[in-house]
């Protein structure tokens, strides 16, 4: 079966979506239609399996889930997204909620669990907090993986380089280590410099710092 997919008025390009796994129809029907009566694009499905099958793209998304579903429940479903690495928020709802689910869920990461009947302005708020986080946490996913990009791209020498520099050594020093002289050390770090468009040694550990794994000290 193909997903239901509702767009409000004209069709936007893409910025955000969020995702509604429910086995009842009449509860799907009206989660997407609220969502979409505030401009939200949704793609709503019947089961976890529907859901797992689609295709989901890289933009700003979050899941509602009911937690009793026909097949694999929705903690189930929860647990397989991570396995996954389906990594945007989700939001549990449940007209048979208790403690012992919620705590379940919360603890394996949920983003928030409404029991229902729950008000349409607090599901609003709370898909739109979910939307913000997991944009985000996209925005600093995309920033790293350029850093990352960037870094890689850099020759062997010119990483061996620019590590040494951020560990805080004079390029005299570094030619030393290297076995290099001191003028190939500086084109060396140069390059590297431009590469990852850095001016300064304390833009160079801001920017990498967080990015490469930790060294051992020489």
């Amino acid at each position: 079966m193909n997903p239901d997919t509702i767009r409000a008025g004209r069709e936007p390009a893409l910025s955000s979506l969020v995702y509604v796994v429910d086995d009842d129809p009449s509860i799907r029907g009206g989660l997407s239609s609220l969502l979409m009566s505030v401009g939200l694009q949704v793609n709503a499905f019947e089961s976890a399996d529907e859901f797992l099958a689609s295709q989901m793209p890289d933009v700003p998304s979050c899941l509602i889930l009911d937690i009793r579903l026909r097949g694999a429940s929705g903690l189930a479903l929860q647990q397989e997204s991570f396995r996954k690495r389906i990594r945007f928020p989700i939001v549990f709802l449940t007209g048979y909620g208790d403690i012992e689910m919620a705590t379940k869920a919360m603890k394996a990461g949920a983003f928030d669990f409404m029991t229902k009947p729950f008000k349409d302005q607090t599901l609003i708020d709370t898909v739109t907090a979910a939307l913000i986080r997991d944009e985000e946490a996209l925005r600093k996913e995309r920033a790293i993986a350029e850093i990352r990009g960037a870094y890689d791209s850099l020759t062997t020498r010119e990483q061996e380089v620019i590590c040494l520099v951020m560990d805080g050594l004079l390029n005299k020093v570094i030619a030393d280590r290297l076995g290099l002289s001191e003028v190939t050390v500086k084109i060396h770090r140069g390059r590297a410099m431009h590469k990852l468009r850095v001016k300064s040694v304390a833009d160079l550990v801001k920017k990498l710092g967080p990015v490469l794994p930790r060294r051992e000290s020489p």
